[in-house]
């Protein structure tokens, strides 16, 4: 339940993130948290869903456990969203495809992605830059600030942690099939809601293309192996007007994403576009919260 102080605190969170952005990595509690849980791994692997649970029950109490310490809302919601920093990293991208300096933005990428840049194109580059802007608006903007405000400081940096150990152990491998189950499926869970409330703010921030969106969301994301990325490309996909999904390779294996969005195929520019409805979603959002913190 959303709480008068909470929807504030988090509300003021999104806004020092938005002014002051992420820390550098040696003194940002989530790259601590990184190292920890590494070690954690290290240490307790093994090939069983039984440890995976383990792991992530243990990464989301030490979460919530430093929400607990922190005390303050505000101040864990601006640790835990990283709306700048990911704005920032794929108009990075963006410049170099700008200059025409492919091994850049190739270099760059998998500060946003887990797919194999290795061999991809300027257009496969592009894709993967705005794919991952939609789907990070959830996981590092709406999610963490949505939980912020239901639970405080405890929820915003458990939901953090949630989304770290998915991003550290939850992807398809041989290593990690069993071992990170756990931690894929808690994620998709605690962002569940945070995807549709994004679908719906793009639809908000965007009225003109509301519509497009809804079917988007409706028709399109249930086709996705992810029950939230899908949600969340294809809201963006259908705003910008620009077509989304195909063949991804991570490592030796390659998935095909379905098709989102009737437009064509995203160009460097629509980068910048996409950048900017995250940010437009990020304000709303924000709006939302002030205005819930005002009712209560």
């Amino acid at each position: 339940m959303v709480t008068s102080r909470h929807a504030r605190a988090a509300a003021t969170g999104l806004l020092l993130d938005a002014l002051l952005g992420d820390p550098p990595n040696q003194v940002h509690p989530v790259a601590w948290f990184g190292t920890a849980m590494t070690a954690w791994e290290r240490a307790a692997y093994r090939d069983s869903r039984a440890a995976g649970v383990l792991h992530a029950a243990v990464g989301t109490a030490l979460g919530a456990a430093a929400g607990r310490a922190c005390r303050s809302t505000a101040a864990a919601s601006a640790v835990a969203v990283a709306g700048r920093g990911l704005r920032g990293a794929a108009g990075s991208i963006a410049a170099r495809l700008a200059d025409d300096d492919l091994d850049g933005a190739r270099a760059l990428l998998p500060t946003l992605v887990g797919r194999d840049a290795s061999t991809l194109d300027a257009h496969e580059i592009t894709r993967a830059v705005v794919e991952s802007v939609a789907e990070n608006t959830v996981d590092a903007v709406v999610a963490p600030a949505l939980w912020a405000a239901a639970a405080g400081a405890p929820g915003g940096l458990a939901h953090r942690a949630v989304n770290t150990m998915d991003a550290m152990v939850g992807h398809r491998s041989a290593r990690y099939d069993r071992y990170g189950w756990a931690a894929a499926r808690l994620d998709d869970a605690a962002a569940w809601v945070p995807a549709r409330v994004t679908a719906l703010l793009v639809g908000a921030v965007r009225p003109s293309a509301a519509a497009a969106v809804a079917r988007a969301v409706r028709d399109q994301a249930p086709a996705h192996p992810s029950p939230n990325a899908g949600v969340a490309e294809a809201a963006f996909a259908a705003a910008l007007g620009v077509g989304l999904g195909g063949e991804n390779r991570y490592g030796d294996r390659v998935e095909r994403r379905p098709d989102l969005g009737t437009g064509p195929p995203p160009g460097h520019a629509d980068i910048g576009r996409a950048c900017r409805l995250s940010r437009d979603v990020t304000i709303a959002l924000g709006l939302v919260l002030v205005t819930a913190g005002r009712n209560r």
